[in-house]
C-alpha cells in the first residue's frame, strides 16, 4: 500500500536483493507515492519491443523488456531531464555490442548496456562525441531506481530548489539528513571526481552530484523551506533568511 511506504527500505529492498521485480517493485510503490500510480497504458506494448529485436536483430536483455512494459510511456518518470529512448529510436553503439538505452536532454552523454551479459546487464555511459564506455550501475534494474529518483528530484513545478554546494554546506547535508542506500556512482560530467551520492527520507530526497551541486524535491513547499532553513545558502528558487 501506498500509506505503508518508507523509502529507505523501500530502496535498501530494491538496492540489496539483486532481483529485478524488487526493483520494479519499487518503482510501482515510488510513483504511487511521488507521482501517480502506474496503470494500463503506461508501459511500451509488447509488438513495439519485437518490433525492436527484429529491426536490430538482437535479443532484448529480461530486465530491459520488463522496464519497458511496466513504464515506458511514463514520460514524468523516465523523459525529463534525461530520456529513456522509445522503442522506435532504441538502436546500438557503433560496434553493435551496446544497446543505447537513455540519452541526456542535450544528447551530450548516453547510458546502455552490453548486449549478450545476461538478463540483467550493467549500465555504461560515454560523452556522446567518444568511444569508449565507463562504468556507471553494475544492473540495469537498478539503473531504472537511479532514474525514476532523478527524474523526481529534477522535476519541473515541483517543490523543489537546487544550489551550489561548498565544502560546509555539504557537512551539514551529511549531519542533517541520512544518506539513502543507493550505491554511488559517477557524475558524468566530470567521472574522475567525486561520486553521487543520495540523502533524505520519506519527506524529501536530495541528490549531491559530487561536491559541487545539490537538488532538493520534497513532498510540499513547507518541507522544502524546512530543507532551505537546515541549509542556510543561496538557493536558486528561493533563499531561507
Amino acid at each position: 500500500m501506498v500509506g505503508d511506504f518508507e523509502l529507505r527500505s523501500a530502496l535498501a529492498a530494491a538496492v540489496g536483493s539483486g532481483a529485478p521485480d524488487r526493483a520494479w517493485g519499487f518503482v510501482e510503490r515510488f510513483a504511487a507515492r511521488w507521482a501517480r500510480p502506474l496503470g494500463p497504458g503506461d508501459g511500451s506494448d509488447e509488438s513495439e519491443l519485437l518490433a525492436v529485436e527484429e529491426r536490430l536483430e538482437i535479443g532484448l536483455p529480461a530486465a530491459v523488456r520488463d522496464a519497458y512494459l511496466l513504464f515506458g510511456r511514463r514520460d514524468d518518470l523516465v523523459r525529463g531531464q534525461d530520456r529513456l529512448v522509445r522503442p522506435a529510436h532504441l538502436d546500438t553503439d557503433e560496434t553493435g555490442g551496446k544497446l543505447v538505452f537513455r540519452v541526456e536532454h542535450g544528447y551530450v552523454v548516453e547510458w546502455g548496456v552490453p548486449l549478450g551479459e545476461g538478463d540483467d546487464p550493467p549500465v555504461l555511459f560515454r560523452p556522446t562525441d567518444e568511444e569508449e564506455w565507463s562504468p556507471f550501475l553494475d544492473r540495469f534494474s537498478l539503473a531504472c531506481v537511479e532514474m525514476v529518483l532523478s527524474e523526481c528530484v529534477l522535476a519541473p513545478g515541483a517543490p523543489g530548489d537546487n544550489r551550489q554546494l561548498d565544502p560546509v554546506t555539504l557537512a551539514a547535508l551529511a549531519d542533517a539528513f541520512p544518506p539513502l542506500p543507493l550505491p554511488r556512482y559517477p557524475v558524468w560530467a566530470a567521472p574522475d571526481g567525486p561520486p553521487v551520492r543520495w540523502f533524505g527520507g520519506d519527506e524529501v530526497i536530495l541528490r549531491a552530484d559530487g561536491e559541487d551541486w545539490m537538488w532538493a524535491r520534497a513532498r510540499d513547499e513547507a518541507v522544502l523551506e524546512s530543507v532551505r532553513a537546515a541549509l542556510p545558502g543561496v538557493w536558486l528558487v528561493g533563499s531561507a533568511p
